[in-house]
C-alpha cells in the first residue's frame, strides 16, 4: 500500500496523522517485517477505530474503506479539484497527473487485505467492507454528506479503470464542488493558531423551508427575489430583516439557504466579536464557485460598542470592493441597529435653521448600507390564530379550530404574548400531549 501512496502527485497533501498515511506505514512495516505481529495488530486496530469514528460522525455505511477514500477525494482542495469545481473537466496537462492519482486510488479501492488478515489472524478489513450501521438514517446530522459519499463511492468502486474514475470525480466536483463547501450548507467561524480563522460546518441545521413559515408572504417574496437574483449572478443587495422577536426572521434566512443550496448558495454565520475577521473571511471565499451569505443574527450594538465600524467598511466604503459572490444578510429587533440616546443630539450644528447631529448620522449610516430592509411585525390576534390552526393541521392535531384558538389564547397570555414563535411553542406542547 505504501508503494501506491508514494506515487500520488496532486492528492498527496494529507497529514502524517491521517488514516491513509498511517495505514501506509503499517503495511510498510508488515511487508519489511520490521514489527512484531502483536504490534502490527495494535496499530491496525487503532486506525480501524479511527475509521469507525469517521463513519459514525458522517453516517457512512456498507463499505467504509471505499467511503473513507471517497470522502478524502471530494474534500481534497488542490489545483485540479478547484479548477473542476469552477469549469468542469477541461483538456490540459494537469489531467495526466490527475489520472495518475486516480489509477492509484483505483488500486486502493480494490486493495487485497486478505494476506495481512490471514497472517495476523484478524478480519477487521472484511468487516468494514461489509458494514451495517446502527440507527435510523433520518436521524443522522450528516445525512446530506452521507448520501453523497455513499453514492459516489459505489460508482467509483464499479469504475473499470482510471478513466471512468476521472469522469465520476470531475462530474461530482462540477456539480457539488470540492471540500467542505461542496458538502455542507452552513458554517461558523472558529479561531485557529495558524492563520487566525477556519470554517466549521454546521451539521444540524434546521430543515425548514419557506412554505413552513405561515404568513409574511410579502416579506418572503422580497427575500426570494433578492436571493434568486444573487444565485443567478444578477445584481442583488445586502438584506436587513428587522422587527419584533419571534416573527420568523431567522427562520426565513435558514429557509432561503435550504431552498437555494442546490444552486450553490452557502451561509457563513458570524458573531459580533468576529467582525474584525470579516476581511479575512471574505478573502478565503471570494474565489470559490459558490454564492455566500454572511449571516448575522440578532444584530444590534450598544452605545459603547464600535464593532459596527468593521461592518460598515466591509459592506460599502472600504478600499477593496466586496466580491460579487458575497452578500450580507442580518436580522435585528432594532430598526436602526445601534442604540440611540438623547445624548446623541448634544453635537447638533445650527446653520440657518437646519439641525443635524453627526452622531445620529454616524449611527444611521450602517442601516443605510443594506439595500433591502424587510419588516417582520408582530401578528394581530386573527393572524396568530391562523398560524396556530395551520400548524395544527399540518401536524395532525385533532382539535376543532374553535378549541385551538381558545387554548392558544390562554397559552399566549402566559408565554410571552402573540408571535409566530409562541404559536409554534403551543403546537409543540400539544404534540407532546398526544
Amino acid at each position: 500500500m505504501y508503494h501506491e501512496i508514494a506515487k500520488l502527485i496532486l492528492y498527496k497533501d494529507f497529514s502524517e496523522d491521517s488514516i491513509l498515511y498511517r495505514l501506509g506505514e503499517i503495511f510498510q512495516k508488515y511487508e519489511t517485517e520490521k514489527s512484531a505481529d502483536a504490534e502490527l495488530v495494535k496499530e491496525l486496530y487503532t486506525q480501524i477505530n479511527r475509521l469507525l469514528v469517521v463513519a459514525t460522525d458522517y453516517g457512512f455505511n456498507y463499505n467504509l474503506w471505499h467511503n473513507y477514500l471517497t470522502f478524502y477525494l471530494i474534500t481534497n482542495e488542490n489545483p485540479f479539484s478547484i479548477t473542476c469545481e469552477k469549469t468542469g473537466a477541461k483538456d490540459g496537462s494537469v489531467n495526466y497527473f490527475a489520472k495518475n492519482d486516480f489509477k492509484v486510488f483505483h488500486r486502493l479501492f480494490h486493495f487485497d487485505f486478505s494476506s495481512i488478515e490471514q497472517d495476523l489472524g484478524i478480519d477487521c478489513f472484511q468487516l468494514i467492507s461489509h458494514y451495517q450501521a446502527i440507527g435510523k438514517p433520518e436521524l443522522m446530522y450528516n445525512k446530506n454528506v452521507s448520501e453523497k459519499v455513499i453514492a459516489l463511492s459505489q460508482s467509483l468502486g464499479n469504475a473499470k479503470d482510471e478513466n471512468e474514475f476521472f469522469d465520476h470525480i470531475t462530474q461530482f466536483y462540477y456539480q457539488y464542488g470540492v471540500g467542505m463547501f461542496g458538502l455542507n450548507k452552513a458554517f461558523r467561524i472558529r479561531e485557529t493558531s495558524a492563520d487566525g480563522i477556519d470554517f466549521a460546518a454546521i451539521n444540524n441545521m434546521e430543515q425548514v423551508m419557506l412554505k413552513d413559515l405561515i404568513g409574511y408572504e410579502i416579506q418572503k417574496q422580497k427575500l426570494v427575489d433578492n436571493t434568486k437574483a444573487f444565485v443567478e449572478g444578477r445584481k442583488a443587495n445586502n438584506v436587513l430583516l428587522f422587527g419584533d422577536s419571534g416573527t420568523g426572521k431567522s427562520t426565513s434566512i435558514k429557509a432561503i439557504v435550504n431552498e437555494y443550496y442546490p444552486q450553490g448558495l452557502r451561509m457563513i454565520e458570524i458573531y459580533k466579536h468576529q467582525f474584525k475577521d470579516l476581511s479575512n473571511i471574505i478573502a478565503r471565499i471570494k474565489n470559490r464557485n459558490y454564492r455566500f451569505i454572511i449571516y448575522m443574527d440578532d444584530l444590534s450594538f450598544e452605545e459603547f460598542e464600535v464593532e459596527y465600524k468593521f461592518l460598515k467598511a466591509v459592506i460599502e466604503g472600504g478600499v477593496e470592493t466586496k466580491p460579487d459572490n458575497i452578500l450580507i444578510y442580518a436580522t435585528s429587533n432594532r430598526r436602526h441597529l445601534i442604540k440611540e440616546t438623547w445624548n446623541d443630539r448634544n453635537d447638533m450644528e445650527h446653520d440657518n435653521g437646519v439641525h443635524r447631529s453627526d452622531t445620529i448620522e454616524e449611527k444611521l449610516s450602517l442601516v443605510n448600507r443594506f439595500g433591502v430592509t424587510i419588516c417582520y411585525s408582530k401578528p394581530n390576534q386573527k393572524e396568530y390564530f391562523h398560524i396556530v390552526t395551520e400548524l395544527a393541521h399540518r401536524q395532525g392535531i385533532h382539535m376543532s379550530d374553535e378549541e385551538l384558538c381558545r387554548e392558544a389564547n390562554k397559552w399566549e397570555l402566559s408565554h410571552g404574548g402573540i408571535s409566530g414563535r409562541t404559536a409554534q411553542q403551543f403546537i409543540n406542547y400539544l404534540e407532546g400531549l398526544q
